[in-house]
């Protein structure tokens, strides 16, 4: 069975209340129909002469931008003859010159259910600016390609704030952009006028590719659907030296470094549950970023049973062994900028929490972690309860 996603919701039955209105789209490449027609063109198609202005996340409209600051410009659109506001350039929140061209903001992005994903940052900073300019928004809701049943991690420190973490969220959060935003907007206190166009078929135990729904890439190192079960895990390398496997054909599947011992290391995981995966040891040399053009030794981590495997613990375990193993033999942290975050450790600011990186530095199991935040991540999941549409 294939989904409907709120794209094609709104394509099947136009609201009658964005009859007229003049319309900005947020959204990218990958924002399209079972068809693979783009949302824009969609959107102009059911309400001819009223789309009036484009937005694009971070990564660019055409996700062709890489990670960490590399800015896309504003531009008029060649297909559309629209104007298209970067919010991932000079400025990351809409300004009232772009929301003059607007009454109604739709919203059509591929989330990954990941904390540290941008994009539902950019939604929420649209919220904000949509209830200071008097504004209405509506979300176009696309599944959570992990699904929406687990949610796992600590939930962000307040200190921790950054473009990469705006609100106490684990790190697997299980909601739908959709959802998101309706959190973000009653529970955070951002009081935009909002709507959420759900999907039809749409279940929490589905994977992406449960969906039936092609995969369309959102940013330029999340390739597959298979790429986003790894990502609430391997992300955490952004905040080191080690290769999360960018410039290789499988991104953050892959991960190693030129010093790493993949034998050494699966000693001192033996100590860990890691279920659902395995851990098979590789070499590869990235054409691009880290350890460009050398060698590199370490682990593809092949997911082979979802259900069972925690993206965050495996990936924690794994950075626990590597300090164990190469702290000051090799590894170290990645020094700021980060996300425009100049002084913090960008690690901090992927985990959320600078005493956790402590904890690890220190060798606690990360099964000992988990019990710490569980109380938090109980809490978490009483209150997401309160806004799932599925």
């Amino acid at each position: 069975m294939m989904i409907g996603i709120g794209l094609e919701e709104l394509a099947a039955a136009p609201s009658a209340r964005l009859k007229g209105r003049r319309l900005g789209l947020l959204c990218n490449q990958a924002s399209t129909d079972r068809h693979y027609r783009q949302s824009r063109e969609v959107v102009a198609g059911i309400m001819p002469g009223q789309l009036t202005c484009l937005f694009s996340p971070q990564h660019g409209f055409f996700a062709d931008k890489q990670d960490n600051m590399v800015e896309s410009d504003h531009f008029t659109d060649g297909l559309t003859g629209l104007p298209v506001f970067s919010l991932y350039g000079e400025r990351r929140k809409p300004d009232a010159a772009m929301f003059d061209h607007l009454d109604v903001l739709l919203i059509d992005l591929q989330d990954v259910g990941t904390r540290v994903y941008t994009f539902i940052y950019t939604m929420a900073y649209c919220l904000e600016a949509a209830a200071k300019f008097g504004k209405r928004v509506v979300v176009l809701d696309r599944p959570n390609p992990l699904g929406g049943e687990i949610i796992e991690g600590n939930l962000l420190d307040d200190e921790c704030r950054s473009f990469v973490g705006l609100y106490p969220l684990p790190m697997r959060h299980g909601l739908t952009i959709g959802e998101l935003a309706r959190l973000f907007n009653e529970h955070f206190g951002l009081h935009a006028e909002l709507e959420v166009i759900p999907m039809r078929g749409w279940r929490r135990n589905m994977l992406f590719r449960d969906t039936g729904f092609p995969w369309v890439f959102p940013s330029p190192n999340m390739p597959t659907p298979d790429t986003s079960l790894v990502y609430p895990g391997q992300v955490l390398w952004e905040g080191t030296n080690l290769s999360e496997g960018r410039g290789t054909c499988l991104p953050f599947e892959l991960w190693g470094a030129p010093f790493l011992e993949p034998a050494r290391l699966l000693k001192v995981l033996e100590r860990e549950d890691l279920a659902g995966c395995i851990l098979r040891p590789v070499a590869f040399e990235p054409t691009s970023n880290k350890f460009r053009g050398e060698l590199c030794r370490g682990f593809q981590l092949q997911v082979i049973d979802p259900l069972a495997f925690r993206p965050y613990r495996t990936s924690l375990a794994l950075l626990r062994a590597a300090l164990e193993l190469y702290n000051g033999k090799g590894f170290a942290y990645k020094e700021p900028p980060y996300e425009y975050e100049f002084e913090r450790l960008p690690l901090d600011l992927i985990l959320g929490s600078n005493e956790l990186r402590l904890a690890l530095e220190s060798g606690r199991p990360v099964s000992e972690l988990e019990a710490g935040w569980r109380e938090e991540l109980e809490e978490f999941e009483n209150l997401r309860r309160r806004f799932m549409l599925y």
